[in-house]
C-alpha cells in the first residue's frame, strides 16, 4: 500500500507532462496541416535548411507533431513518443538561438501565422527548454498508471 501511495505524486507529475506535451503539440500542428505553404514559408525564413528541404520540413513535422501528440494523449509508447518531443524541442531551441544570434526579426511560426505569431524573443527558448525537461521527465521516469503502456505491461504479466 505505502508504494502505491508513493507513485500517486508521480503519476499526477507524469499525467500533467503527458497532456501538457500533448495539448502544445497538437496546437502546434493545426495551423502547420492547415496552411502548409505558409508554414514553409516561414521555416524558410529561419535561413537554415537548405531550399530543396524547406517543403520537405513543412509538410512532415505539423504530422510528426499531431502523431506525438495524440499517442501521449493515450499514453502509448510514451517513453517514445516523450523522446521525439525532446529532440524536436532541442530543434526548435536551436533554431530560435541561431535566428535571435542571426538577428532576425521574424515571427517564430509555432502556433500561428507570420502575422500574428510571437515575436522571436529568448523567452521562446525558455519555454522550449519547459517543454524539453517535461519531455525528459517522462523519458526516465515509468509510465504512469493512466497510460496504455502500463495497461498492457500489467496485461503481459497476467496472461
Amino acid at each position: 500500500m505505502n508504494n502505491a501511495r508513493l507513485e500517486i505524486p508521480k503519476d499526477v507529475l507524469s499525467v500533467g507532462c503527458r497532456l501538457l506535451l500533448a495539448i502544445t503539440f497538437i496546437w502546434a500542428c493545426i495551423y502547420k496541416i492547415a496552411y502548409p505553404y505558409d508554414f514553409a514559408l516561414q521555416v524558410a525564413t529561419y535561413q537554415i535548411l537548405p531550399l530543396s528541404l524547406v517543403n520537405l520540413q513543412a509538410i512532415i513535422l505539423p504530422w510528426a507533431e499531431l502523431v506525438v501528440g495524440v499517442v501521449l494523449v493515450v499514453g502509448w509508447w510514451t517513453r517514445g513518443a516523450a523522446l521525439v518531443t525532446c529532440g524536436m524541442n532541442v530543434m526548435f531551441i536551436t533554431a530560435i538561438a541561431l535566428a535571435l544570434s542571426a538577428d532576425l526579426q521574424l515571427q517564430c511560426g509555432c502556433f500561428s501565422s507570420s502575422e500574428v505569431g510571437d515575436q522571436l524573443n529568448a523567452g521562446l527558448i525558455i519555454r522550449d527548454i519547459g517543454l524539453l525537461l517535461a519531455g525528459l521527465f517522462l523519458v526516465v521516469i515509468r509510465p504512469d498508471r493512466l497510460t496504455l503502456d502500463r495497461w498492457f505491461e500489467r496485461r503481459s504479466k497476467h496472461a
